[in-house]
């Protein structure tokens, strides 16, 4: 079983591939998608789905999971997440493959076992629990914490798409 996890950003996109073998639970590839600021924000967007789509038949998901959008203070901040979380999708919907949502909360209660942590300590503890030798880039962290939250929750999870 292969997970694709998904940290959407405007500005960055944190990705991060795990597997499944055994009980083990191993680390394929992580990085990021960091488009240009200087660019126009359509053409960042475009190069957010067009990644991921490259990531998407690269590394041939069975399930991806990706972070649900979050209450921002800052109204246009969320409205451009929202944008690059739509292209996120619409990238994941073109492939057919099953994708699945996690709160920020749930993914560091599954990661930390504390919902409210920060993300240096779900930086830490992914590198620790995926026997990294260095921690990811704070944004490929987090789409790990993603993908490893999701091996924790997928039956839960697919019984529930199944309701």
């Amino acid at each position: 079983m292969r997970i694709l996890g998904i940290d959407p950003g405007s500005l960055v996109t944190g990705y991060g591939v795990l597997e499944k073998n055994g009980a083990d639970i191993l680390h394929v590839d992580s990085g990021v998608i960091a488009p240009s600021p200087r660019k126009l924000f359509s053409a960042r967007l475009h190069e957010i789905y067009t990644n991921l789509g490259i990531l998407l038949k690269k590394f041939r998901p069975d399930e991806v999971a990706i972070e649900e959008v979050f209450f921002a203070q800052n109204v246009r901040s969320a409205l451009k997440l929202g944008e690059a979380r739509g292209v996120a999708l619409l990238a994941i919907e073109n492939q057919g493959l099953p994708m699945f949502e996690y709160s920020a909360r749930e993914v560091k209660q599954a990661i930390t076992g504390y919902g409210q942590a920060d993300k240096q300590q779900v930086q830490k503890m992914i590198q620790r629990l995926l026997k990294l030798p260095e921690p990811s880039a704070v944004d490929a962290s987090d789409a790990l914490a993603i993908a490893f939250c999701h091996f924790q929750s997928r039956k839960m999870k697919s019984y529930d798409r199944a309701s």
